[in-house]
């Protein structure tokens, strides 16, 4: 399988997922879209990812490319049926290329903190495995404001009404985070949009604190990532 991914930023990347694929003999290729990278034909591959990154979905002025990523991912999913796996801002994107918005959250979430399965998501294939409720990484202030049409909502948590969600049977996305790894805290700090939240979140000493969570998480991250990485490739089957 060839996999195209587009990033956001250079650091946020698939994180473990990066191993799945390559214990599987799959193939993956970044597409740097923040620093002018083009995004290629997309029947040249056999599945799209869109990774998180710091800017907003709204934020076209600033970022133009913005626009023309939408146009890609709806061509994609809608128009071609590529398999779609969308994390945080990737999650952000597929709602508005399906033509709703997004908008800032009415309070951050920014920790490890808990989410919940719907029953839509109990009975589905992509979070088959997972327990009703979960911890997981969460960063970020901005989240989908309204499911788009034909979307199914799989996951919420107290903050965040559509924390995951599918359209059709091979498109999927999160707004949180099992994607992590030993070094993910500490290279994400390296934006700074990602330490104020931080800061704001948790005080000065933030960075230290969410270290310390999710390193006592991490084995169940490793395995809520891994378990959501085969359903993925179950769903990604599916014709």
């Amino acid at each position: 399988m060839k996999v195209l991914v587009i990033q956001h930023a250079e650091i946020e990347h698939p994180g473990i997922f990066r191993s799945f694929l390559e214990e599987d003999g799959h193939q993956w290729f970044p597409v740097y879209i923040n620093q002018g990278d083009k995004l290629p034909e997309i029947d040249k591959f056999d599945a799209l990812w869109v990774m998180g990154g710091p800017m907003d979905t709204w934020e076209e002025d600033k970022y133009p490319w913005l626009v023309k990523e939408k146009e890609y991912i709806k061509n994609a999913v809608v128009n071609l049926g590529i398999p779609y796996l969308g994390l945080c801002l990737g999650h952000q994107l597929l709602a508005e290329a399906l033509g709703t918005k997004c908008g800032p959250s009415n309070k951050s979430e920014v920790g490890v903190l808990g989410v919940q399965l719907t029953d839509e998501g109990a009975r589905g294939v992509i979070l088959d495995g997972f327990p009703d409720t979960f911890k997981c990484l969460q960063w970020h202030g901005a989240e989908v404001k309204k499911l788009p049409e034909g979307c199914k909502i799989l996951a919420y948590s107290e903050l965040c009404q559509i924390q995951a969600m599918s359209w059709g049977l091979r498109a999927h996305s999160f707004q949180f985070h099992v994607e992590v790894e030993e070094n993910t805290v500490n290279d994400w700090l390296s934006l700074d949009e990602y330490s104020l939240a931080l800061k704001i979140a948790k005080g000065e000493n933030g960075a230290k604190l969410l270290e310390e969570e999710c390193r006592k998480e991490m084995a169940n991250f490793n395995k809520l990532a891994e378990r959501l990485y085969i359903n993925w490739l179950q769903t990604a089957s599916r014709v």
